[in-house]
């Protein structure tokens, strides 16, 4: 099982950007910087790390905080579940044992399949 981020956005109104970690902090984009602009766009987490994610049009990053960073565990390890919210986990919602995935999310443009 496999856990696959979904940026669902209207097209032309936002995008996703990846960036490094001085791009996240200070809220940059590049010309070398994959940019997805379908409205549905498909994250493949295949690497352990930090992956780094913002809205690069106008200034929805900084104005409106839509920026995401996820950090994906070595398959060995698995997050601590959260004890607020491991009582209100379903078996549809928990994360996989395979691997890790932390997550944090800033604005509102992505969802989460796992």
């Amino acid at each position: 099982m496999s856990c696959v981020p979904l940026f669902n956005y209207a097209p032309g109104t936002h995008n996703v950007v990846k960036v490094n970690g001085t791009g996240f902090q200070q809220r940059l984009t590049s010309s070398t910087n994959g940019t997805l602009t379908s409205g549905r766009d498909v994250i493949t987490l295949q690497t352990q790390g930090r992956k780094w994610y913002i809205c690069g049009v106008a200034k929805h990053c900084e104005l409106r905080n839509m920026k995401l960073v996820i950090t994906v565990l070595p398959q060995t390890m698995s997050p601590a579940p959260t004890p607020a919210l491991s009582q209100y986990a379903s078996s549809a919602l928990a994360a996989p044992t395979s691997y890790g995935l932390v997550v944090a999310l800033f604005g509102g443009l992505m969802s989460l399949l796992l």
